[in-house]
């Protein structure tokens, strides 16, 4: 067996070397230097200037989302407005500026007292819903006077108007109508339902009508609606209750106009 011995002379010039590995090694300060030196930055690249000019920060996000909003204590009671936290701080935006939001406002009334005969309207004995767990309203509210019901602000509504009639006899229609006025003062017929009552087993005999519209409210001083009851036999009773939802109207926004 022999024994080849190699040593440094046996070497060619191109052979690999301690001196030659320490001279062309990754280190730290090859990669500083010429993977992300700052002398290898473009003009077009992003620097610390352009970054701060450029940044998210709180004053934009106060001018440029929720522009013109005030700083509140606390939650108001009753607001038509959006309320965002800002560094602890409840602001409001009116909800007139959030677009896409879904429903904003529902608004339910109810007759609270039964009454015989027609009415053009139905003015007096009104009610806001409150029997819990109904719910009473969400958002704005409407108004209600002599019978006459204000929308809160411009947007498209659906309006309900449902009517329960009891007769110990036999009625040819019962009636429930939505009036709708654009002056505030003359009203006509805008949507109606009709049934009507066949006695039954010689004794107090219920039907009811439902109907209801979609309105398109660009002018809320002008633009309002009221309920009528119209009967063949006017011995017939429209049904009311403070408990329970006999007759009764009903207001949901479906968005702006």
């Amino acid at each position: 067996m022999s024994i080849i011995t190699l040593n440094t002379r046996s070497l060619p010039d191109s052979a690999v070397t301690t001196a030659k590995i320490n001279a062309d090694a990754v280190t730290d300060a090859k990669i500083a230097d010429d993977v992300i030196g700052t002398e290898h930055l473009t003009a077009g690249e992003v620097d610390a200037t352009a970054l701060g000019a450029d940044s998210v920060t709180a004053a934009k996000i106060n001018d440029d989302i929720i522009s013109g909003t005030t700083a509140l204590a606390s939650e108001p009671a009753d607001t038509d407005e959006f309320l965002v936290s800002d560094a602890g701080t409840l602001k409001r935006i009116d909800y007139s500026l959030i677009k896409g939001g879904g429903i904003t406002m529902a608004d339910q009334w109810r007759l609270t007292t039964a009454f015989t005969g027609n009415a053009n309207p139905i003015a007096s004995n009104w009610e806001r819903n409150d029997t819990a767990p109904a719910l009473s309203y969400f958002g704005s509210q409407m108004t209600e006077s002599s019978g006459v019901f204000s929308f809160p602000s411009t947007g498209i509504y659906m309006v309900t108007f449902h009517a329960q009639f009891s007769l110990n006899s036999d009625s040819r229609y019962v009636s429930a109508y939505i009036n709708t006025t654009t002056n505030n003062s003359s009203f006509s017929t805008a949507a109606g339902a009709d049934s009507h009552i066949s006695r039954v087993a010689s004794s107090t005999t219920f039907a009811y009508s439902h109907t209801n519209l979609i309105v398109d409210i660009t002018d809320t001083s002008n633009q309002k609606v009221n309920f009528r009851i119209d009967l063949h036999d006017t011995n017939t009773q429209t049904g009311g209750s403070s408990t329970y939802d006999q007759t009764f109207a009903r207001f949901v926004r479906l968005g702006d106009t």
